[in-house]
């Protein structure tokens, strides 16, 4: 079984055309056009899935994590535009040279046979089946199996819009495996797969960093916003909430809250001001060794050792006294994932320190972490955000799904 599914992708990799060619903006137009057509079918999957992970008992935010809606399409709609856009940018470059060679050009080309590895979230489905593809890698995509019935749905539709396109279908395979056998498999054949690409709990990508194939890290999401006495306290409260509360379960969510002990009852009373206000529910770890004010607001709950460096995916927040940047600094570096850290303060020296020394893809300075996102920011599309530290780093890009060769003319230049 693994054997035939990678002779399939590797030789619809091979069969494909160079990073550049019009099929694929074809490839970005029409499969905005048979998600479309599919979306009854998609949608009836997905309702099965959804049924299916509430009987199971699965939490309700994860369970939204993986439902699809009529915005859902609009999205991936923007996503196929975006990435039509953003193509032209992949493209030859020419090197200034002043050596024995006349021209050199930097090409790009693709990763190869790309597996991805994912949470039970069938829009990642649709990245997956479109981003890599469209810069000439074959893709395996292998998620949740809470989204089994979904994400076959939506290899039809890549299918479907692969041959309009031209292309080879085998570009996109989705892998049903609900049991890891055949991951398992896969995961031992650095031979066939050139690159790897996990995203979800560290565990997950701990499981993916057995395998000597090469990683593109993303996911495991430990983050702090640390709140300097200097900071503005209304601001800190805002970017509290809109780190956590509009996708709880996501990479960039705030899970700990580092506020110096100075401010820390003035920095509940503020977060607990724009709760009152209606901005949502959330729950708050609070440690024992800061004085909880009494007032309307969040649910608070005590703090446990275990609750340090945890995901809680959940609207859940832990609070912790600190003395300091140098403090934070050093619950960050223990206890943070490298992915996403924010300060917020008004003092430079604080933020300076902050910016230049928190290690993390994303260092975000008076602001909500969750502007660590490749459309939001500016950069482009992205696959997902990578928090190793060779290849990529940050939002992964179509920039990022490729590597390069170079290209001399030589005009019969010798080495001699």
């Amino acid at each position: 079984m693994p054997d035939e599914l990678l002779d399939r992708a590797r030789a619809a990799f091979d069969a494909a055309p160079p990073v550049g060619d019009a099929a694929y903006v074809r490839y970005c137009e029409a499969l905005a056009g048979q998600l479309t057509d599919h979306w009854p079918q998609i949608t009836a999957a997905n309702a099965t899935d959804v049924k299916e992970a509430e009987h199971a008992g699965m939490p309700p935010t994860l369970v939204n994590r993986l439902r699809l809606t009529d915005a859902h399409l609009d999205r991936m709609m923007e996503l196929t535009a975006q990435a039509r856009r953003e193509l032209a940018a992949v493209r030859e470059t020419d090197v200034p040279v002043s050596g024995a060679a006349r021209r050199v050009q930097r090409v790009p080309r693709p990763l190869g046979v790309v597996m991805m590895v994912y949470e039970a979230r069938p829009t990642v489905t649709v990245d997956g089946a479109l981003l890599p593809v469209v810069v000439g890698n074959a893709v395996l995509l292998r998620g949740g199996k809470e989204t089994t019935a979904t994400n076959a749905a939506l290899e039809q539709a890549a299918h479907a819009a692969l041959r309009e396109a031209g292309l080879p279908p085998g570009l996109v395979t989705v892998l049903d495996d609900p049991h890891r056998r055949l991951l398992r498999a896969l995961l031992k054949r650095p031979d066939q797969v050139d690159v790897l690409i996990p995203r979800g709990s560290p565990a997950l990508v701990d499981y993916c960093r057995t395998s000597a194939i090469p990683l593109i890290a993303g996911g495991g999401g430990v983050n702090h916003l640390y709140v300097h006495r200097s900071a503005d306290l209304d601001l800190a409260a805002r970017a509290t909430l809109d780190s956590k509360l509009p996708e709880p379960a996501g990479c960039t969510s705030v899970e700990t809250v580092l506020v110096d002990r100075a401010v820390a009852d003035a920095y509940l009373r503020a977060l607990a001001r724009q709760l009152h206000g209606g901005t949502g529910v959330l729950t708050l770890r609070v440690d024992p060794h800061l004085d909880i004010p009494t007032v309307p607001g969040p649910a608070v709950e005590t703090l446990e050792p275990h609750d340090l460096g945890r995901e809680f995916l959940d609207p859940v927040v832990a609070v912790v006294g600190v003395d300091g940047v140098e403090a934070a600094l050093a619950h960050v570096r223990r206890y943070g994932s490298g992915h996403t850290e924010g300060v917020i303060a008004q003092d430079p020296q604080v933020t300076d320190a902050f910016r230049h020394r928190a290690d993390a893809a994303m260092v975000v300075v008076n602001g909500s972490l969750r502007l660590h996102d490749g459309p939001t920011l500016g950069l482009g599309a992205e696959i997902a955000i990578a928090t190793g530290r060779l290849h990529v780093r940050g939002p992964v890009t179509l920039a990022a799904l490729v590597t390069h060769s170079y290209v001399t003319d030589a005009a019969g230049a010798l080495r001699g």
